[in-house]
């Protein structure tokens, strides 16, 4: 018998393979799905079935090539946004069989009008399920966003309470299988680990701890999330089917004349922050490697082309699987080298890093033409900012750049210095010439003032 998890890095998506007495199923499986059939013929097991929770938002569901790969059935639910191409409906009830294990099918509507959750039972101890996947409905230490209905907040939120109800009925010991763990989008209050049960989660889950209905939804449509541009482009591809990721996942490599005569709409640098602040090519912008699925969909449109700038090949590599998993993925090439490039005589841009006196001296002296500029979300600058500063979220940087005078002298802030240096190396790719970043930001503040 078989139950795997597939975590895909940077999206903290999980995916999972199950199998039994020679058959195999997958749940969201991604675009990059070599490796469940690989994993499933390690094992002897062949895919017959495809469960999907829901229409995906955050990356290209791999469900339409795994069928072409494999010949499975793909199930999706009903109330799609429109119909789903490659997938058959399935339906509260429905039962399917995977060897000794049986998958029973839970209509959930909440996060998307169409969520499924899947049941998992063994048939050889028949006292009830032994787990749940639950897509984005129920994670460990959170549930699912209900924000993508806005002219239906109440009511959504109210169909995500009774869904969690209807899970929870399942029984405590009932293992919980999410679709995310920590640092996706999909969620702000994930707990690290990635193990829990529903009797765990009832105990200690703080948004199952609502003294009502009401209460609930109270609090679901106060939340504040943001959906980047590339969200739209998700749920296109994830109900038409997406293609397959490209064969070779590593960028074609440049040389630096390749990278100054191509002219691609973006030069994406993915060192860390404070390598490219140090020194990057002029015209780039700042997407490292570990931040490229959060914020890579908020500055690069369907079809633009990307040329890559790195400090080696596996940061390229990494890069390119990103980008890919949310296709974006009209890749002209990598280039390794920025030094060598600096050596060659190449003019390089600098980003300043400043302290926590220099932004006391600029507030206090309220210096002309000068703007502390707070790039964290909304909930972050609810609980804490500096008084004085203004706020533009990073990724709405995107189109709000405009607002923003070129002349002016931005020091860019969040909590760290990280999101800082993208919000910063976007602004020199638009043409912002005098910036800096405030080193630490919010936690040298609050070091400095208690």
């Amino acid at each position: 018998m078989l139950l795997e998890k597939i975590k895909t890095p940077g999206l903290s998506h999980l995916s999972y393979v199950i199998g039994s007495g020679g058959k195999a199923a997958v749940i969201d499986p991604r675009r990059d799905c070599e490796c469940y059939v690989e994993m499933a013929r390690a094992e002897g097991l062949e895919i017959t079935h495809i469960f999907e929770t829901h229409r995906n938002e955050d990356l290209v569901s791999g469900a339409a090539v795994l069928k072409e790969l494999t010949g499975a059935r793909v199930l999706h639910g009903p109330n799609a946004a429109s119909k789903v191409e490659y997938a058959e409906t399935a339906h509260e009830g429905d039962e399917f069989e995977i060897g000794q294990l049986k998958i029973s099918v839970l209509e959930k509507p909440g996060h998307t009008d169409d969520h499924l959750a899947f049941v998992l039972h063994d048939t050889a101890y028949p006292d009830g399920p032994v787990g749940v996947f639950t897509g984005d409905a129920l994670f460990v230490g959170d549930v699912g966003r209900t924000d993508f209905y806005p002219d239906r907040k109440r009511e959504v939120a109210g169909l995500l309470y009774d869904s969690l109800e209807k899970i929870l009925a399942l029984g405590d010991q009932v293992i919980l299988y999410p679709a995310h763990g920590a640092g996706s989008v999909c969620g702000s209050g994930m707990a690290e680990r990635e193990f829990s049960t529903l009797g765990h989660e009832r105990a200690n889950n703080p948004r199952l701890q609502f003294e009502s209905r009401d209460a609930f939804i109270d609090f679901k449509v106060e939340e504040n999330h943001y959906q980047p541009p590339y969200f739209r482009l998700m749920e296109r591809l994830n109900l038409e089917g997406g293609d397959a990721a490209p064969r070779v996942m590593r960028p074609k490599r440049l040389s630096l004349s390749d990278l100054v005569d191509m002219g691609v709409d973006h030069l994406v640098d993915v060192r860390e922050p404070l390598a490219f602040a140090a020194g990057h090519l002029p015209g780039s912008m700042n997407l490292p490697v570990g931040m490229i699925s959060a914020f890579a969909g908020w500055f690069i449109s369907e079809g633009e082309s990307v040329a890559l700038v790195a400090s080696d090949e596996g940061q390229l590599a990494a890069a390119m699987t990103h980008l890919v998993r949310i296709a974006l993925d009209n890749i002209a090439g990598g280039y390794v080298g920025v030094v060598p490039a600096a050596a060659q005589g190449k003019a390089m841009r600098t980003i300043p890093m400043i302290g926590t006196e220099e932004i006391e001296r600029k507030l206090q002296s309220g210096e002309d033409g000068w703007t502390l500029l707070d790039v964290r979300d909304a909930e972050e600058r609810a609980q804490a900012s500096i008084e004085g500063s203004q706020h533009i979220y990073v990724g709405e940087l995107n189109e709000r750049y405009r607002d923003l005078d070129p002349s002016q002298h931005y020091t860019l802030m969040c909590a760290s210095g990280m999101r800082a240096t993208v919000a910063a190396g976007w602004l020199t790719s638009r043409g912002f010439e005098n910036l800096d970043v405030y080193l630490g930001s919010m936690g040298a503040w609050k070091a400095a003032h208690g």
